[in-house]
């Protein structure tokens, strides 16, 4: 095994470094990775270029990165079901305690969750990685790294989904087209939704969307006010939408995917904006527009993983820039320029293969 370990760490705001770190020993219940494609989140830049997310604050340097695959090269004593040379993907979300919220199978929930590159606990955008052997999960031989490391925005498409119950059928609006509202397009579709609506201000992004499978595009413009783009959906589709998933978290969709959905159907917040938003509560509650929340996803792998396996959902076009790991600082000016759509980083020097 290589001895360096090259990481990337925000120290704080604006502060981004590419350092050497030790390699760590699994624990009994644990597997060390080496890793070899990890995706750049929003979040990840956000941290980088704020220091913040909400109250998640970068106190201490962190490694970012928390989309990701890898293969085992250390098994702890207790771990059965994973063996040196499996290729993984990581769910990074690993419930601390068997509180309330595990026991309900809404683990994502629980407030003492460890969190790959959420404050204080460390990301896998690094060589090597300890992970709960529990939350990676093996790859069929027919999937690649960079699906498996696209599980993880492909996950928070399905919990969307989920929570707003798109079924055979369903009528769906997505607002944003960027990688979090292709994932929910792509899932959308399969889960039976029989058309979706995608907007977005930039039409390179909605013409990727026409091609992963949107059935219309709609170009927003800064000037449209939220009833206006409420109309122009319904003109589009024929009717209002029974769904509304929201991806950008500005609060001017917001009210636009109020406006537009259907009366007794359900918006999805995905998107993350500011704390407070101005909305049109009482429009949605005349109408019993119900109003959900989405954070992160639970029990989504083995779901993704059998979708991707089956052909019958295809993430590899999100991929469109690739670096490798000592190039991480550039990947990530990349991806705050907003260039392309999924940015993703190569781990292992001798696979920097898909």
């Amino acid at each position: 095994m290589e001895q360096d370990n090259l990481s990337l760490v925000v120290h704080s705001k604006g502060d981004l470094r590419l350092e050497n770190r030790p390699i760590p020993e699994p624990g009994p219940n644990d597997v060390l990775l080496q890793m070899h494609s990890v995706g750049i989140c929003g979040s990840d830049v956000h941290y980088w270029q704020n220091g913040h997310i909400g109250d998640y604050v970068v106190t201490k340097p962190m490694v970012l990165g928390h989309e990701a695959s890898g293969r085992v090269v250390k098994v702890g004593s207790a771990v059965k079901h994973l063996k040196v040379g499996d290729r993984v993907a990581i769910e990074p979300g690993v419930p601390r305690e068997i509180d309330d919220f595990f026991k309900n199978g809404r683990y994502n929930l629980s407030p003492t969750i460890f969190f790959c590159a959420t404050p204080p606990d460390d990301g896998n955008l690094c060589r090597y990685y300890k992970h709960s052997a529990n939350f990676c999960y093996k790859l069929p031989d027919n999937v690649t790294f960079e699906e498996g490391a696209l599980i993880e925005p492909l996950s928070v498409g399905i919990h969307a989904c989920r929570r707003a119950g798109v079924s055979l059928g369903s009528t769906v609006l997505i607002c944003g087209a960027g990688p979090i509202g292709l994932v929910s397009l792509l899932v959308a579709k399969e889960m039976g939704a029989s058309q979706v609506i995608i907007t977005d201000l930039s039409r390179e992004r909605l013409a990727m969307a026409k091609e992963l499978g949107a059935d219309f595009q709609l170009t927003v413009k800064r000037e449209d006010t939220p009833q206006h783009l409420a109309k122009s959906v319904e003109g589009m589709l024929g009717a209002q939408p029974h769904i509304t998933i929201e991806c950008t978290g500005a609060e001017s969709s917001i009210q636009t995917a109020i406006y537009a959905t259907r009366s007794g159907g359900v918006v999805v917040l995905v998107g993350l904006g500011s704390e407070m938003a101005t909305i049109p509560l009482i429009n949605a509650a005349l109408r019993e527009v119900d109003i959900r929340g989405v954070f992160r996803y639970c029990n989504t792998w083995p779901t993704a993983i059998a979708m991707l396996a089956s052909g019958k959902v295809n993430v590899k076009p999100l991929v469109t820039h690739r670096f490798p790991l000592e190039q991480a600082v550039q990947a990530f000016e990349t991806t705050r320029q907003g260039a392309g759509v999924k940015v993703m980083l190569k781990c292992d020097q001798n696979d920097q293969n898909p």
